[in-house]
């Protein structure tokens, strides 16, 4: 028996209540374990990957950009959503040369992140990437961001002030403490190896 079962709601029905150029919002009527019915409103999101670019002088690769919602620059680590059918490698590398204009010799996949889990199905593929070279960025009209680095002690001081407050770039910082401390292994790859898939760390 699924010790989970006590928990679990059943989807009975969805209806559609936002579909923007960006957000796809629904409405789904579940049964509740005790066999009421409820609502639940939420985002529907592609998915998303966020990367940790490592230089070899140890610093690590960051962005500012203004977040509408929260009507504040922020500082967070470079990201993207997948694109239909996208491999979440593919669009790790796609957007580190777009946002930032580096590529990168060797990645690791870390682990996936759900950053709003009451009211959107986003997930966050975390991926490192080390061995960088420097190019020219390809931002996309209208975006408009700072990149810049800074040390892992750095940024481990900006979360802990309250400078940086997005959820992906906390996680992230934690992600390479551990990794930097030896608490947490990654299984590096060669960005041309083919068969690499980054769905397994070590």
């Amino acid at each position: 028996m699924n010790e989970d079962s006590h928990l679990r709601e059943t989807p009975l029905s969805r209806t559609e209540l936002l579909r923007g150029n960006f957000l796809h919002v629904v409405r789904d009527t579940v049964r509740l374990p005790n066999g009421a019915e409820s609502t639940r409103e939420y985002v529907l999101h592609p998915g998303a990957v966020m990367v940790i670019g490592l230089l070899d002088d140890g610093r690590v690769v960051l962005e500012r950009q203004f977040r509408h919602p929260q009507q504040a620059v922020m500082i967070e680590f470079p990201a993207g959503k997948l694109d239909a059918g996208e491999d979440s490698l593919v669009c790790a590398q796609r957007e580190l040369l777009e946002e930032t204009g580096y590529s990168a010799r060797e990645w690791a996949f870390a682990g996936r992140l759900a950053p709003t889990v009451a009211y959107s199905d986003e997930t966050i593929d975390i991926w490192f990437a080390r061995g960088l070279t420097p190019g020219e960025r390809q931002l996309d009209d209208g975006e408009f961001l700072d990149v810049f680095t800074a040390t892992p002690a750095e940024l481990r001081a900006w979360c802990f002030s309250g400078e940086v407050t997005d959820s992906k770039t906390l996680i992230g910082s934690m992600w390479l403490q551990n990794v930097q401390s030896g608490e947490w292994a990654l299984s590096w790859n060669d960005s041309a190896d083919e068969t690499f898939t980054g769905q397994s760390r070590s």
